[in-house]
């Protein structure tokens, strides 16, 4: 086993890794740009060092920054964590290169299955379904073609894409042009490569994804299924698992599909094969996620498996402690991303300086957060602030608590999306189980009906926290309680930034 891991990671994630560490005994170093000096997974570590400015590219997408910081450390393993260099195949062969074991698959599985188009046809060798596509695309003359060949709707993806960057759908010729412009512009910008191929556009399907764990010595087990269909502009915003549209029959085939995926390219440690899955039962092959995926927390409710430690177990060599007959799936789980992004207003990202934080608890709940009073929510980085899951022993009961908590979850300081996952909550739709892909821009309209309680959100999270700056005699003479507060002029007071609802006065 390590006796150093260094996190390539910041946040939530970063803190998610720190504490498996000191549960394994492992020491943890930690990395920071400037803007994240005082971050918790900072001052939860044994060890941080500065890797750069704010700017990601000079810190956390600084390969060599990363490197020296773990040859100061003396760190025996580097673990990625999810985003920034988790898919990137240079920072595993950095990790070779220095003798230090990288936490992850090597760094060809990496570069052939970030290479979407590969990927397609290794997988296509493999006897796996894949959606019908083209190459990569060499002119708008070829694309032209190829969307003519395969069919409208169709849809334009980045060959080293990923989270819905480089990705247009495209419902006629007309459109085809503008769409290979954008996209070739965003695939260029985020991963600096512009290659672009064509993929049939299929609605209405749901997004369905199997999460893999594989050791040194053959063994590779699927963890069940996670429904993803709750996105935006491809992005996830809501996870559960199981789905709702899988029985067991269904269920075997995914696992069996996902394996034989994880064979076909000699797969090591944990990664996600992520699937289409039609109306009328049909699979198909999106892309492997080869690196633990933002959504992880639900499959660790419902199997009971700790993924992180056994990520670094499996890294570190050792045999996966048990087979795919052992796994099983109990109750319940469901994930609500929460961003610092405004849902009344598209969805735009809100920065600022969080003044107040009441994180939710009790039973079933478990938050994945970094957050803290007096954090900068800055531009540099993705709105993704926390991770907020519940778990039931059924649906009903999951989606419940998830009402619940997220009632409790007050943030002051940003925008958050926490009253869109309380509307999603609170639809029938969701409630019976209707997804697809589709259902944002179906369902949620923006309109603000909870306006007076996000409000009232506000109000009583500000009285909360200057209740808690002043002197003993703001409680009551009779009763030692603290005393209650009225509905205030609202035009003089600051209406936002709010997040989240409110139920009850205090």
């Amino acid at each position: 086993m390590f006796k150093k891991l260094l996190i390539a990671n910041r946040g939530e994630i970063a803190l998610r890794i720190v504490r498996a560490c000191r549960e394994m005994g492992i020491a943890s170093v930690a990395v920071f740009s400037e803007v994240d000096r005082n971050s918790l997974h900072v001052r939860y570590a044994d060890e941080a060092y500065s890797i750069g400015p704010a700017q990601a590219t000079e810190s956390y997408l600084n390969i060599p920054s990363i490197m020296e910081a773990c040859r100061q450390a003396g760190a025996d393993a580097v673990h990625p964590g999810y985003g920034f260099l988790a898919e990137n195949p240079e920072l595993a062969r950095a990790c070779l290169d220095m003798g230090v074991t990288f936490v992850g698959p090597s760094p060809e599985v990496i570069d052939l299955m970030g290479d979407k188009v590969r990927a397609r046809q290794v997988m296509e060798e493999a006897g796996v379904p894949v959606l019908p596509g083209s190459g990569e695309l060499v002119s708008t003359t070829e694309a032209v073609k190829e969307a003519t060949r395969i069919g409208y709707p169709i849809l334009v993806k980045a060959t080293a894409g990923g989270g819905g960057k480089g990705m247009r759908a495209v419902f006629s010729s007309t459109d085809l042009p503008g769409a290979l412009d954008g996209a070739r512009r965003e695939a260029a910008t985020n991963f600096g490569n512009a290659g672009l191929y064509i993929e049939k556009f299929m609605e209405p399907v749901r997004h369905i994804e199997v999460q893999i764990i594989s050791d040194d010595y053959g063994n590779v087990v699927a963890l069940g299924e996670r429904e993803c269909s709750i996105q935006r502009r491809h992005q996830k915003m809501i996870e559960e698992s199981p789905s709702t549209a899988v029985d067991e029959s269904l269920r075997q085939r995914l696992l069996e599909i996902a394996i034989t995926a994880a064979k076909a390219v000699s797969y090591r440690n944990v990664g996600t094969v992520e699937f289409l899955l039609d109306a009328q039962g049909n699979i198909n092959f999106i892309e492997m996620n080869t690196r633990l995926q933002v959504e992880h927390p639900i499959t660790e409710f419902v199997t009971g498996v700790d993924l992180v430690a056994d990520q670094i177990r499996v890294a570190s060599g050792e045999r996966l402690s048990y087979r795919q007959d052992d796994v099983v799936m109990r109750g319940w789980a469901i994930e609500c991303r929460i961003s610092a992004e405004d849902p009344f207003n598209s969805f735009l990202p809100s920065v600022g300086d969080i003044t107040f934080v009441s994180e939710p608890g009790g039973p079933g709940v478990r938050l994945d957060s970094a957050l803290y009073e007096g954090l900068e929510i800055s531009m540099y980085y993705d709105p993704l602030i926390a991770k907020l899951s519940t778990w039931g022993r059924d649906r009903a009961e999951a989606i419940n608590r998830m009402r619940r908590a997220l009632s409790e979850f007050k943030i002051v300081g940003v925008h958050t999306n926490i009253p869109f996952h309380l509307q999603v909550m609170d639809d029938q739709d969701f409630k019976e189980g209707r997804l697809d892909t589709g259902f944002v821009e179906k369902r949620f309209t923006g309109l603000d009906i909870n306006g007076e309680a996000e409000e009232m959100a506000l109000l009583a999270a500000v009285l909360a926290h200057r209740m808690r700056k002043q002197p003993p005699a703001s409680k009551t003479a009779a009763n030692g309680r603290e005393s209650g507060w009225r509905t205030v002029n609202r035009q003089s007071q600051m209406r936002r930034p709010w997040s989240g609802g409110w139920r009850r006065s205090i």
